[in-house]
């Protein structure tokens, strides 16, 4: 059996505990744009999986440039100290599957796993899947503790299940 670090067990279980990412893009301009996203994580392949409307901002932003950042955080406990919270970014490139396709099936049902309340918004048309697969990750498990996550570590942490 291989032996999981603690920061290894902490950051999966911050990815698949928390359901909702601060999602960084950038406008036309170029000046950077923060939004918050839910997210599931396809297992599979692995990647984050959001679903997000056309309308929306960062969606163009995404199509046109695929770079993208996610910040993952433990919520704020009162009467602890903020700076010490567990949290992790994300950075990826944004992919939107050909609707129908395998790849588009996999996210879909990876995100109605997640969120099966938003199988309704599924059938809006102008609502997207897109598909991040992460390039890296920059953990901070508490105040002084930081480490870069290798690519090997990011494919086990997303594929693993939650403890």
């Amino acid at each position: 059996m291989t032996h999981l670090s603690r920061q290894h067990l902490d950051l999966r279980q911050l990815l698949h505990g928390q359901r909702v990412a601060a999602l960084g893009s950038l406008n036309a301009d170029g000046t950077p744009m923060v939004s918050m996203v839910p997210y599931a994580i396809d297992r599979q392949t692995p990647c984050l999986v959001i679903h997000v409307s056309s309308l929306a901002a960062h969606t163009g932003n995404m199509l046109r440039h695929s770079a993208v950042s996610l910040l993952v955080m433990r919520p704020e406990v009162p009467g602890e100290p903020v700076h010490a919270l567990p949290r992790a970014t994300l950075h990826g490139h944004a992919q939107a599957p050909t609707p129908e396709s395998p790849q588009w099936h996999q996210a879909r049902d990876a995100y109605l796993a997640r969120f099966p309340e938003a199988a309704p918004m599924m059938e809006l048309g102008d609502f997207r899947l897109v598909r991040i697969p992460v390039d890296q990750i920059r953990q901070i498990a508490g105040f002084g503790a930081a480490r870069s996550v290798d690519p090997q570590e990011v494919a086990q942490l997303l594929s693993a299940q939650a403890d």
